[in-house]
């Protein structure tokens, strides 16, 4: 059962992000793992976050969903927590994977605010409604709840009628704008891990400018939420544009390109850094697609598609499904990307901006909770 949990928390990590461009909601992580009425179990476990990833993916109608944890450090040292959920915590932390703070106080709200994100809790958040009014907006606070299909995610206030996206406030915007650098050792989120002469710096995964999280303002100041120092401005952040990678009428993935950072897509780039497709396809869409397929650049707030397998691709101006219309796009060519066009690399395998597409297309995404071991959860509503 043990190797069975282990491999649950590495099915969820691949879901856990700080990075602005691609988090879809913000949870306190301490408030989920003591959900026991989900599964009658442990008065805390780790696991209970994958339930609440899962119920994220089908309330948005979309496959892996990045979720925005954060964490007391208290939940470091919780003794309801086993030592291995206690270890995989605190690697996350190291990791960037989920950021940890000392105290929480509103910090979950606060990047919420900035990132114009829903919330994931069960509270009210009565208590910072005077500094964060924006609680009782329809749709800004989602609780997880037993269903007889699996928990599901509903909102605090309304009566369940689609709530509008919310945009990032205007701090949030000036804030994401820059890059900081925070002036404690080791710092993964604001750090270069290369002015440390520790041992293990070189072991540490540290997050790149493009991805830092929002940082905490503390008496007006841009702080560290981790270390509580007071950031240093180091320039402006490259611009970013997000893009969805849509298999047969599903989005299976969202990748970020920047202007400092090319992204290839295909069925298996080398180097592992790209973005693989193979899982997803059809065999004759395997066939037909390279293993670095297409590379999307940004300059000057345009985006580069850039064509460079051996069989082609095309582009669809406007998402149109005329296939008169439809541009061809040969090996080595390049085209500017207008705002609304899709790349197609095969038949029903488009790739454009993540706007372009209102619904993710699946109602039942892929699990992260495959792997859980079944005799710890209880038939909901027993």
């Amino acid at each position: 059962m043990r190797f069975e949990v282990s491999k649950v928390l590495d099915a969820i990590e691949v879901r856990l992000t700080t990075d602005p461009a691609l988090a879809r909601a913000v949870v306190d992580l301490s408030e989920v793992v003591r959900y026991a009425d989900l599964d009658g179990g442990r008065p805390a476990s780790l696991v209970r976050l994958g339930l609440l990833v899962d119920a994220l993916g089908r309330h948005v109608a979309e496959e892996n969903v990045p979720v925005y944890a954060i964490a007391p450090r208290g939940l470091i040292s919780d003794t309801d927590l086993t030592s291995n959920e206690r270890m995989v915590v605190r690697r996350w932390a190291d990791d960037g994977k989920i950021e940890v703070v000392p105290q929480l106080d509103d910090r979950v709200l606060e990047v919420a605010e900035m990132l114009g994100l829903p919330v994931l809790t069960r509270d009210r958040e009565d208590r910072f409604r005077d500094r964060r009014p924006w609680v009782t907006d329809p749709g800004r606070l989602l609780a997880l709840v037993s269903n007889a299909g699996g928990p599901v995610l509903v909102a605090r206030v309304g009566r369940g009628e689609a709530a509008p996206m919310a945009s990032r406030s205007p701090l949030g915007e000036r804030l994401l704008s820059r890059i900081w650098s925070c002036p404690a050792p080791n710092c993964t989120s604001y750090g270069s891990g290369g002015d440390s002469d520790s041992f293990f710096a070189d072991m540490r995964t540290y997050t790149s400018p493009v991805s830092q999280p929002p940082p905490a303002l503390r008496a007006g100041a841009p702080t560290c939420p981790r270390h509580g120092e007071r950031l240093r401005d180091a320039g402006a952040r490259p611009t970013t544009e997000v893009f969805s990678v849509r298999i047969d009428g599903v989005i299976r993935q969202r990748f970020v390109v920047s202007d400092d950072m090319p992204v290839v897509v295909g069925r298996a780039p080398e180097g592992g850094s790209g973005v693989m497709l193979g899982q997803w396809l059809t065999d004759d869409a395997r066939k037909w697609i390279s293993r670095g397929h297409v590379q999307f650049s940004l300059r000057a707030g345009e985006v580069t598609v850039q064509d460079i397998s051996t069989n082609g691709s095309g582009i669809r101006p406007g998402n149109s499904p005329d296939d008169e219309l439809r541009l061809p796009l040969r090996r080595q060519e390049s085209r500017i990307l207008g705002a609304d066009d899709a790349v197609e690399l095969y038949a029903g395998v488009q790739i454009g901006r993540s706007k372009l597409w209102a619904t993710g297309g699946v109602v039942q995404p892929e699990s992260v909770m495959g792997e859980a071991p079944t005799m710890a959860f209880r038939p909901v509503g027993r």
